[in-house]
């Protein structure tokens, strides 16, 4: 149930002739270091143009995230112009199943996008979906480590 079906270095390595290799109509991510670093606001020029590529493939997008608060992922999603299933709540399966109901797609034709075994790909299996992985954006094992530490000795 944790395991990934495929592990790609990047979002980037998905193509549009990869997904329709795959049939998969209907591509969910989750945002925060799967596609842009979670500090960052704004998605930068090779999402858009990847968003783009794929959008032309007739293939739909949307992101699955367990954010509180929504903000950041509403501009985020309206700036590339894709659907936004908000409070997941992954990894149970109820925010993929939510947003393949939203756009009338079944498991069969939809792979789930994340960088967390625990939340991402347990929800993917557990939806019945394509369980995909991509390494960490934005994360250093030094930097997380340090996070870890600081969080430990009572610093934010």
């Amino acid at each position: 149930m944790l395991t990934p079906d495929i592990l790609f270095d990047s979002y980037r390595d998905i193509t549009p002739a990869f997904l329709q290799g795959q049939g998969v109509t209907l591509l969910l991510t989750d945002l925060d270091y799967t596609l842009a670093p979670k500090a960052v606001r704004r998605p930068d020029d090779a999402l858009r143009q990847w968003i783009d590529g794929l959008k032309g493939a007739g293939i739909t997008v949307m992101i699955v995230s367990n954010n509180r608060s929504g903000v950041r992922v509403t501009e985020f999603c309206g700036d590339l112009g894709i659907g936004y299933q908000g409070h997941a709540g992954k990894p149970s399966p109820k925010g993929l199943r939510a947003a393949m109901e939203r756009t009338g797609t079944d498991p069969a034709h939809t792979a789930m996008l994340g960088d967390k075994l625990l939340t991402d790909m347990l929800a993917a299996h557990r939806a019945g979906v394509r369980a995909w992985m991509v390494e960490p954006l934005g994360v250093t094992v030094k930097t997380d480590f340090e996070n870890k530490l600081k969080v430990a000795n009572g610093y934010k």
